[in-house]
Order: structure tokens, then sequence, then C-alpha cells
């Protein structure tokens, strides 16, 4: 991505390209932190508080040095501010990680000393948010600062004693509840070593592996580019767990071909966002909102992506047939198949690269700690890419992983925590209670009211905002109030976090759109809207595994199988309704024929009425079978 698409991209913060002193201080601090948490990751045993300190020190610091404060602000080097800032947010992770055994002494009561670090601390993290994650963030927390002193003020069921600043900075700066909160938690403990484990892929070509395969097999295919699109965007999404990060990965290579191929610009970029959602919510890499969802709920890491694999299955089902659709309704046809890597060579030539990734997976499902397995993870990728020649990895390499893991991780670590700024307000001011009855006041105590209002407010939040941060606010707010109308925990969660995801591609500013339309050189609106009509079935498929629980391997066993046939063949059949097109394009009859599997899976309907509507969706497809044949340009 080219430094002037990312200025046409707007909400997608561009970094620094750091250069001479900067650029080793910067690789010395990045590795430095790297050795400090994978050390920790593999045999440590230090204090939650301590680690989060240190990792939020000196991420924040690079932070400041990688992220320029203003658009005229110099992009090759840290202006004197930037080194003051950073050197200044250095220190007061610093004295947290140096004083927080004299803190639980006095049982975490806060001193002038600790309220003015405090006071330097907040300041400098709200000014990290508006340079690296934007405007939407920095204003949901100053808002939750200021319902925090303004409590005796507030209207209604908001109205509270209000919080003074020696209380507030005790819970926002000295404690587990704040700045190092479960969110920074999550992203010291796990985020970082799975991004980390996703860079060192990268950097021994793991990632021109999966672009090789997912060209190799579907390239030729109708619409072949956007096939590889999606099969590549999902590989690499496995193991980056960031819709943004894959889109700019993969969508260098895709989207440009597509356009070649025939796709139009913004359908291009449409088709990379969604694909890269699609790789953000696959296992084993969830991203930082799966690590909390664990954490939350209370359940371990492999439960949560283990609920999320069929999910995901039927999120890439959905895309892979509209793709297909889409190509045979326009007459696009496949690439070159001269020009086509072959996965064979791509198996022989790197194949060896999967075994890190199939360890990982291995020892998260056999219980491994997220991060003790990812630390394994990267110790393998080490060892196994030195079996060739052409993936071995020096210490350049090795270095360079550290560094581009640790300037990749920054946006998730500066939006946790000013998320962690916020779920501590929510639990200090006990808003989470009062807002989960309110939704429930609101909807009547009616499920699908209420799921529909949890879904507004995903979205909302999630306009221009992270994905963990938008989830970390959910949890504490919504989460609650459907588990309270009979929803089990992690469906309940599982409900925010997926839309949580799929707002990376709603407008006005879904990021990965934008971030889509950029490469492609589209208009960002015009792309978002084709996002959401290309993953449409993303604004589904929560509500599905609400209502059917087998999706999420939360039923008996005869539940979960006929969950997943009945909701496969309802997916197939949305997207032949959608897209109006099978062997030829569908009349409106048609169309409406194949809702109805769609409708019923919603209904607690016994097994043949499920029946009867799978019967009218092969009664339509019969039907769509007579008549013109299926390649019509249009």
């Amino acid at each position: 991505m080219s430094v002037q698409e990312e200025k046409d991209s707007k909400n997608i913060k561009e970094k620094r390209t750091i250069t001479g002193i900067t650029y080793i201080i910067v690789t010395v601090l990045a590795v430095a932190g790297v050795v400090y948490q994978l050390y920790n990751a593999g045999f440590g045993r230090q204090a939650e508080i301590q680690l989060r300190s240190i990792h939020w020190a000196y991420m924040a610091f690079i932070g400041f040095l990688v992220y320029p404060a203003f658009g005229r602000s110099p992009r090759s080097r840290p202006s004197v501010m930037d080194w003051i800032f950073a050197l200044a947010i250095f220190v007061t992770g610093l004295y947290v990680f140096l004083t927080w055994q004299e803190v639980a002494a006095r049982l975490g009561f806060a001193i002038p000393r600790d309220v003015y670090f405090g006071i330097v601390a907040i300041l400098l993290l709200l000014e990290l948010v508006r340079r690296a994650v934007g405007m939407p963030l920095l204003i949901v927390v100053l808002c939750f600062i200021a319902f925090a002193f303004l409590g005796p003020y507030m209207p209604g069921a908001f109205i509270h004693r209000g919080v003074k600043l020696q209380g507030l900075i005790r819970v926002l700066y000295i404690s587990t509840d704040g700045i190092y909160g479960i969110p920074i938690g999550i992203s010291a403990s796990y985020v970082i070593l799975f991004i980390i484990f996703g860079s060192f892929l990268q950097e021994c070509g793991g990632g021109k592996l999966f672009t090789d395969i997912a060209f190799g097999l579907v390239g030729k295919s109708a619409g072949g580019p956007a096939k590889s699109a999606v099969i590549g965007s999902v590989f690499i999404g496995m193991i980056s767990g960031t819709a943004i990060a894959n889109v700019v990965t993969t969508g260098i290579i895709t989207i440009p071909l597509m356009k070649k191929n025939g796709y139009k610009a913004h359908t291009a970029g449409a088709i990379e966002a969604v694909s890269s959602t699609a790789g953000m919510i696959m296992p084993p890499v969830l991203g930082a909102s799966a690590f909390m969802m664990a954490e939350i709920v209370g359940v371990p890491y492999s439960t949560v992506a283990l609920a999320a694999l069929f999910i995901a299955i039927l999120f890439f089902l959905y895309l892979f047939v509209s793709v297909h659709l889409e190509a045979k309704k326009h007459g696009l046809k496949g690439l070159d198949p001269n020009t086509l890597p072959s996965v064979k060579q791509a198996l022989k030539e790197r194949g060896h690269l999967i075994i890190p990734l199939l360890i990982l997976i291995g020892l998260i499902v056999v219980g491994r700690s997220p991060g003790n397995a990812v630390f394994w993870g990267i110790v393998f990728i080490i060892l196994i890419s030195s079996l060739r020649k052409n993936t071995r990895m020096g210490p350049k390499q090795i270095i360079n992983a550290m560094r581009n893991g640790v300037i990749n991780a920054l946006p998730v670590a500066i939006a946790c925590a000013g998320a962690g700024i916020i779920t501590g307000i929510i639990a200090l001011t006990g808003l989470g209670l009062r807002f989960s009855s309110i939704l429930i006041s609101l909807s009547g105590g009616v499920l699908i009211l209420m799921l529909l209002l949890a879904m507004v407010s995903a979205i909302i939040l999630g306009l221009g905002m992270p994905m963990s941060a938008c989830y970390a606010i959910l949890a504490v707010l919504t989460a609650p109030a459907i588990i309270r109308l009979g929803v089990t925990p992690l469906a309940a969660h599982y409900f925010l976090f997926f839309f949580g995801a799929i707002s990376t591609i709603t407008p006005p500013v879904g990021l990965s759109a934008i971030a889509a339309a950029g490469i492609a050189k589209a208009d960002p609106m015009k792309t978002s809207f084709e996002a959401v009509r290309m993953g449409l079935v993303g604004f589904i498929l929560p509500f599905m595994a609400i209502y059917k629980q087998g999706l999420l391997f939360l039923d008996t066993p005869v539940n979960i199988i006929t969950s997943m046939v009945f909701c496969t063949i309802a997916v197939v059949a949305l997207t032949f309704s959608t897209h109006g097109m099978i062997y030829r394009r569908l009349n409106i009859f048609e169309r409406l024929l194949f809702l109805v599997p769609v409708i019923v899976v919603f209904f607690p309907t016994p097994l043949l009425v499920n029946l009867g509507a799978i019967g009218v969706g092969v009664v339509a497809f019969l039907l769509s079978r007579r008549g013109r044949p299926a390649e019509v340009t249009g």
C-alpha cells in the first residue's frame, strides 16, 4: 500500500517511516520487549501488574515515535515533543512496575505521588489514542471520564455519587481495573505474541505459501482472483487475527488482479475487505476480543475457538459462493493457468511452514495456555524454517519479525489501554448493571428485541473504533442484559464479538473497507456498501448462533448436527436469494422461495417443518435449472 493510498484512506492512521537512531532505538526496545514477553510466556511467573505495565511502557514509548501528532508532522523523524512524551509515558509505566508491591502494602490507596504520575499517564494515553486509533475512541473515553466526575448531575438511572480525582487515579492507574485491566492484560499475555507469531511466519515465507496455494487451487476458475482473495485472506487471517493488516497484506496482490480480471474497483475492494473479516473470525487466532471473551466468560480459549469454527465456515461459504455467482452473472473468467503458481511446488518449497501452525493448534487443543502455545509455535517456526535455505531465518530476519510484529500490534495495544479506562469507570460507577436494566426495560424482556438493540449498539460503537475496544465496552454493558434473558454466556458474548468484527466493513467508517478502497482507488463509501452486500450473512449468523446454539457446539450432539445441516442449507439458500443467480438469473418468486429455509431456521420448529422448508428450497433449486444458461453478462 503506497503512502498516497494511505493518505486517501483518511481513517487509517499513517505510521512514520523511521530511520537512523530512531530506527535503532525502536528495534532494540521492540526486541527486548518481545524477548521479555516470550520468556514470560514460556517460563515466567511474573505478577500480572508487572507484565502489563512493562508491556504498556515499551509499546506506548514506541507508539509516540511511530505515530505523528498531526498530518503536517515530519514523516521521517519524531519531534522533540514526541521524544518527551515517549520518555514520560515510559516512566509512568516503569513507576507502576517498580512500586506495585508498595501499592499492595497500602491496600491500593493512592498517595499524591501516584496522582501526579497517574494524571500524566492518562493524559498521554489520551493523546496516543488520538494519534493511533482516532477521534471516535478518544471521544468515548473522554465522555466516560466526564461521566465519572459528573455523576450527581446525571439524569435518571445514570446518576451516581461521583468520583474524586484520587479515587479515579487509584482505579485507572495503580490497579488492574483501568489502564492495566483485562484489555491490556490480553494484549500483553496473548495478542502481542500471536501477532509476533504471524510476523515470524510472514518473514520466513508463510504468507507466500498461503497465497500461492490459494491462487493455485482456484485461480483458473470463474472469478479466480476473487476466490483466491477469499481463500488467501482466510489463510492469512487465521494467523494474524486483524482485518486491516490482512487487507493491506493480501490486498496489494489480490485487488489489482481482480480489477484486471474485470471486477469494478469498489467490488474488488469490498471482496478483499469481507474476506479479511472472514479471516479475523476464523480460528485459531481470533484477535484480542476472543482472548477477552475467554477471560470474561471464564472458559479455555480452545472452547472459544471451537465455538467460532462452524460460524466462520458458514461465513466463508457464503462469501465464496457469492463470489462465484457474481463471476457467473457478469461472465468473468479465471486467470491464465500458465501464470498461476503450482500448489505442488508451493508445498514442496514451503509446505513445512504449516507444521508450526499445526503445533500451535495442537497445543491449544490439549489445554496449554494460548501464550505458552504461541511461545512454542514461534520456537518451532525458527527451527522448522531452517530446514530449507529459502525459508531459513537468520538474525536479521528474526529481528525484523520482532520489530514488525510490535509495530503491527501498536493499534491493538493502544485501543486496549483506552478501553481499560472505559471498563474501569464502568466498574467504579456501577454503570454496567444500570445499563443492563435499561436495555431489558427497552426490549420489554423480549429476546429478539434485545438482540436487535445489542446489534445496533455494536455497530454504532464499531464506527471507527477497533474491534477490541468495541467488544470490551459491549462485554460489560450489553452482555449481562442478554444473559439475563436466558442466553448462554458464551453465546451472548460471541454475538457481540461477531458484530464487533462486522463493524469493520459497516459504513460510514468501516476501517477494513476504507483500507481496501485505498488500495483499489475506489470510493470508500461505495466500497463499504458493496462490502455489506457481499457480507450480508454476517448480520444474520450471530442471530443463528443464539437460536441454534448447536452451531457453537453448546448443545446435544443431535442438535449440533441438525443445527449445522439446517443452517448450512439456509446460508446457501440465502446466497442464491440475495444474488438472484444459480444456473440463470432468478425471478422474484424464486428468490422469495429461497428465503423460506432462512426464515424457518430462527424458529423452534419441529424437524418436519425444517424438512418442509428445505423441500421448498429444493423446489426453487429445480426451478432455477430451467431456462437460459448461467453465464449472462450484465
